[in-house]
């Protein structure tokens, strides 16, 4: 019998009972969306973590000294670069750099007269274009100049939890190189809101030569940090600045305990796609025996006409891969709309955000298209359709005609 023949017999099955075939459609094509939603937000997720940290903490490329401790903040003289401005020239005379400036690093506790709390100063050079999304973040009063020596910027909500307000007057107090404590006045000239929560509540900013005197640092920076046109060329760059006494370290270097986490959990995201196509696959299989156990005496007919085993397996699997064809194209419809909205409007996390820990999440979290990963969910769903259909198929290519023939 031709394969043509084949697809006309299937498709004229399905269409016996309507409201269930429907019903297994419309589940193969939710079970799609949903994957194709999730696993787009996932994606948005994940990249908005990694580029807010880029963006604001690390930067695509880092230059520092060789002692200077991972994960910790240190203004020692010996785990600071001495002559920070030669490496920045070096980096900024590359095609591939965007902007490169130094930066110091001190950790701080701002008191008032009501409360105190620990936070991150960061001493930068207030004309790099590195510092652009604080500068086009700014709610309230004005951007730190460089010659400013008593001003600084800090978050929003950092404000508001302590009640401060533009031109209000803060207490820092840090630990400086010498190792002993040092204490500052300061006044609050700006307020902005990245978005990322772990930022607007516990930064604040001040001009580079107030932060170096202020922690007694001399011309040292904590690191060059740098920022590329193009993220792919962090390798090559970080390779052409390194140097004896330097470690360059690029953003996977930077951020690999959250790159590591992230895949980590992919594993789980993984396991929650298996469990929806797991039951998109009970729902074929339950379908298909339904309707071979109603058509028993149909199938014992054909194959008392001479139709082969083969042939009514096939004929079963065709059935399969209608459902499975219609409802992929369905859902991926709908998946990709729903994936539209989440790109365009966004979910706001609101407070949930700050549940985050030291994970840079932004406060509004959009989506993102990802065509690869669609694609295997699409492929990925068709064949658990087509493994699940094995089954009634074997079934249905099993039965004996003339025990068929005689079921009721």
């Amino acid at each position: 019998m031709a394969w043509t023949k084949l697809w006309v017999i299937a498709y004229r099955d399905l269409t016996r009972n309507r409201r269930r075939t429907f019903f297994t459609l419309l589940a193969v094509a939710l079970g799609l969306a949903l994957l194709i939603v999730l696993n787009g937000f996932i994606a948005g997720v994940v990249e908005d973590a990694l580029q807010n940290s880029i963006r604001l903490q690390t930067g695509h490329v880092q230059v520092r000294a060789a002692s200077f401790p991972d994960g910790k903040r240190s203004i020692q003289w010996r785990d600071l670069i001495e002559r920070p401005e030669t490496i920045v020239a070096q980096a900024e005379a590359m095609p591939e750099v965007m902007a490169a400036a130094p930066v110091l690093w001190t950790d701080a506790i701002l008191n008032t007269s009501d409360e105190s709390m620990g936070l991150q100063v960061y001493g930068i050079d207030v004309a790099s274009r590195l510092y652009d999304p604080i500068r086009a973040s700014l709610v309230a009063g004005n951007f730190i100049e460089a010659n400013d020596r008593s001003g600084v910027l800090i978050g929003k909500r950092l404000a508001d939890s302590l009640g401060l307000k533009v031109g209000d007057t803060i207490r820092l107090t840090t630990i400086n190189a010498n190792g002993e404590p040092e204490e500052g006045l300061f006044v609050i000239r700006g307020l902005f809101a990245s978005g990322v929560l772990i930022y607007d509540e516990g930064t604040a900013f001040m001009p580079l030569a107030k932060a170096q005197a202020f922690a007694l640092t001399g011309n040292r920076a904590s690191v060059v940090m740098i920022e590329l046109h193009r993220q792919d060329d962090a390798d090559a760059v970080a390779a052409a600045l390194a140097q004896p006494g330097l470690q360059t370290l690029t953003w996977r270097d930077l951020n690999a305990f959250f790159l590591q986490s992230m895949n980590a959990a992919m594993s789980f995201y993984i396991i929650l796609d298996g469990i929806v196509m797991l039951i998109v696959a009970v729902i074929i299989s339950n379908t298909l025996l339904m309707a071979v156990f109603e058509r028993i005496r149909e199938i014992g007919i054909l194959a008392s006409l001479g139709m082969k085993r083969g042939q009514i397996l096939r004929m079963v699997l065709f059935e399969a891969s209608i459902i499975a064809l219609i409802g992929i194209v369905a859902g991926t419809i709908l998946g990709l709309l729903g994936v539209g909205f989440l790109t365009q409007n966004g979910f706001e996390m609101g407070e949930m955000a700050a549940s985050a820990g030291n994970l840079p999440m932004s406060n509004v979290l959009y989506a993102r298209f990802v065509p690869d990963t669609f694609a295997w969910l699409a492929v990925w769903t068709f064949i658990v359709a087509l493994v699940a259909s094995l089954y009634p198929a074997w079934f249905a290519a099993r039965l004996e005609p003339v025990r068929a023939l005689h079921t009721s």
